[in-house]
């Protein structure tokens, strides 16, 4: 798999004319075709939930809900639910799933760095990264559940940060299965692109208002975007493609 560019450069996307994305339901996520888990499935998986460790899924410190899109497909929309771990000061790594139940399916992960850490890659590789100034500022990332003072602080230390995304099952299109190949998705970076419905079925679901979100966060201090970062705005979009073998 190769990444290529297959948008070109200059092209005006406009976003809510025809969002591709099905209703992605949270409440109701489908469930891969397959058996139902027979008794001695169960009795092996509770017996392992007593006997082993569950390593560094310990290590989860932060529930996120945000918003992606296929990098080279911005009208193709998803909801993301995030559980991340802290590496240390500077990185995140986090797994994503189509809702945040026991029976949730594992769509993709994200990497997450400081802006520090951004402006050390080569400029090939920030091709891959997003931004997410924007989606602090608009109220489009948050932390379920988490009271407002704890939420500030915490998207504080998000604001200036670049994520890295991959998705993996195409839930939005109506996969029943994960598949075909990693997908690259990027993070919104003004108003007008997210779907009204997407959002409204996040805030519904979760029950918060993006607007107070954004009038919470006014005054937490941003970054101009740094260069490099969000290129699928400037040129053409990457995205993985199979290629034969040579």
């Amino acid at each position: 798999m190769k990444p290529t560019q297959l948008l070109k450069p200059g092209v005006v996307f406009i976003f809510m004319a025809a969002i591709i994305a099905r209703a992605q339901d949270p409440n109701k996520p489908e469930q891969p075709p397959g058996e139902a888990k027979s008794a001695k499935t169960q009795a092996l998986e509770m017996g392992a939930g007593m006997l082993q460790s569950n390593g560094p899924l310990n290590a989860i410190h932060a529930h996120l809900c945000g918003f992606h899109f296929y990098a080279d497909r911005p009208s193709q929309q998803v909801m993301a639910i995030h559980y991340c771990a802290g590496m240390n000061e500077e990185m995140r790594q986090c797994i994503i799933y189509d809702s945040d139940r026991k029976d949730a399916r594992m769509i993709g992960v994200e990497y997450i760095i400081s802006e520090r850490l951004f402006n050390t890659l080569p400029e090939d590789e920030k091709k891959l990264w997003h931004s997410h100034r924007y989606e602090v500022q608009s109220g489009q990332l948050f932390a379920p559940k988490v009271p407002n003072v704890a939420e500030k602080e915490l998207m504080k230390d998000l604001i200036n940060t670049y994520g890295k995304t991959w998705h993996f099952w195409q839930v939005d299109r109506g996969d029943k299965l994960p598949l075909g190949i990693p997908q690259l998705m990027m993070g919104f970076t003004q108003d007008g692109q997210a779907g009204a419905e997407l959002l409204k079925r996040g805030e519904d679901y979760f029950g918060v208002s993006m607007s107070k979100n954004k009038q919470n966060r006014a005054d937490i201090p941003a970054h101009e975007v740094a260069p490099g970062a969000d290129a699928w705005e400037k040129g053409p979009a990457v995205q993985l493609s199979l290629q034969p073998s040579e």
